[in-house]
């Protein structure tokens, strides 16, 4: 078990203990690391929440295939031991040794993609990222990638030109590429082993097998237990809390497994969003299709499945339409395992059906049956990186004479947690498939949920939004 934080920055192993008197504390975000640093004040604060992408870095990692993999993350929401084994790269390290400018900064330039300094050096990495990391983006998924980067002058139009450009370049060699057998080398060097920091004020574990983490867990119940963190940062971010006790397990090997078979496909806990999101793309699109307006790339690419169902959120994206397709939890402490059914495992605002001693290690999704319409659906203010006012996830199966056999309907938005809106599901019970009947049964909305007025919307609005979604789904199925 190490006490100390080693990760590859400017071509060079930094170890940093924080148990000593250096200043970093074991919550110190990677972006206030880097911003204290005399020679990386590219990296910027905007927001601290992960919405603008000014704070974008990439993280290398070393893989199983023995590879390098490069992916964009907001250094605002990442704390420093997460970086623990992996290489920081940022805007200041992208050009050559000769002081010649990486492709992507050309390509900025030459589109007249770069903006007043702020918001570029973020730009700039996400687009070194999809450079590293996709062979032929689509203009889909370039546009996606720069969800999470907020462009305040220029515009998007020469941005995703710049981007368009460098990627369809013949030859994406570069000095990462050229440097990577050595890059290998030294994260080679840095033990792969738990992390375990004990300072005055706070507790840091980061063990990486499960069997570690559920003997934390049962040892300390109370411990705050982390898995992305994107959720928990903004308490340090923005709340500005000292958090005790953490048990960080996004490091656990076991939680991101995945076993696929004919009944069902098993996800890990510790799978970030983009994982999933590109594993269920074939079997499970209603998914696939929440995961596409779930934050950022960046944030896709550091919360995780696990993390999501824990927070319990009230809102929670991912849990209406994990609710359509009969998804259960599997929970385990030192003793064994158990399952519970996704819609039994939320029980109140922000709370689970997790006993103090366990741990979220999986997520099973049934094979869908063919004769079942599966859809998922998010009101917000804006389509991409915005919390929903409401979010639905909806599942019908119909028998031979378009009469329901089997219907969910669940709403994010409506009350202190996740719900499914049982006196619609009774009343559609059995009958006719008819926008008629869909309609008439859609206005028992308001016997199952009591919703708040808040910022983002009314009571009357998100019930009338309720009734809405359940009218599109059944115009999705005709």
């Amino acid at each position: 078990m190490l006490s100390h934080i080693s990760f590859l920055l400017d071509g060079r192993i930094v170890t940093i203990d924080p148990s000593s008197s250096s200043g970093v504390s074991p919550t110190t975000t990677l972006l206030t690391y880097l911003r204290n640093l005399p020679n990386h004040k590219g990296v910027k604060e905007g927001c601290a929440e992960g919405d603008c992408g000014a704070c974008t870095v990439v993280l290398g990692e070393l893989c199983s295939d023995g590879k390098m993999h490069y992916m964009a993350i907001d250094s605002c929401l990442v704390l420093l031991p997460m970086v623990h084994g992996k290489q920081v790269i940022t805007v200041e390290n992208l050009k050559d040794s000769d002081g010649t400018l990486h492709p992507v900064q050309q390509a900025l330039i030459d589109a007249y993609g770069s903006q007043c300094g702020f918001c570029t050096p973020g730009i700039t990495m996400t687009l070194f990222a999809l450079y590293k990391s996709e062979i032929a983006p689509t203009q889909t998924e370039i546009e996606d990638a720069f969800v999470g980067n907020l462009c305040r002058c220029t515009g998007y139009r020469p941005i995703v030109s710049a981007a368009i450009s460098a990627t369809s370049l013949p030859n994406r060699e570069d000095h990462f590429s050229r440097n990577e057998a050595a890059t290998i080398a030294l994260l080679q060097r840095i033990p792969k082993e738990s992390l375990y920091f004990n300072t005055i004020q706070q507790t840091y574990h980061r063990p990486i097998l499960l069997q570690e983490a559920l003997d934390i867990r049962r040892q300390s119940p109370s411990v705050l237990v982390v898995n992305g963190g994107t959720d928990v940062a903004l308490r340090i971010t923005k709340k500005h809390e000292l958090l005790e006790e953490i048990l960080d397990v996004s490091a656990v090997r076991e939680l991101k497994e995945v076993v696929s078979s004919h009944e069902s496909l098993i996800l890990g806990a510790g799978l970030s969003l983009n994982e999933v999101r590109l594993l269920v793309k074939e079997d499970y699109p209603a998914l696939e299709e929440m995961l596409d307006v779930f934050g950022s790339k960046q944030i896709r690419n550091l919360g995780t499945l696990g993390g999501n169902l824990g927070s319990a959120s009230p809102i929670g994206d991912t849990l209406p339409v994990l609710m359509a397709y009969g998804a259960r939890v599997r929970v385990q402490n030192v003793d064994g395992s158990r399952e519970i059914l996704i819609d039994e495992f939320i029980t109140g605002y922000r709370r689970t059906a997790c006993r103090p001693d366990e741990l979220i290690v999986a997520i099973i999704l049934p094979r869908p049956v063919r004769s079942t319409s599966v859809r998922s659906f998010k009101v917000s203010k804006r389509r991409d990186l915005d919390i929903s006012t409401v979010s639905g996830g909806f599942a019908v199966r119909l028998d031979d004479h378009n009469r329901v056999a089997r219907c969910t309907l669940a709403f994010g938005g409506l009350a202190d947690r996740t719900k499914r809106a049982h006196s619609v599901e009774r009343q559609l019970q059995g009958k006719e498939w008819s926008r008629s009947v869909v309609e008439a049964a859609a206005e028992l909305v308001k016997n199952d949920f009591a919703p708040i007025t808040d910022a983002r919307a009314g009571a009357d609005f998100r019930l009338v939004a309720a009734r809405n979604l359940i009218l599109k789904f059944w115009m999705s199925t005709q």
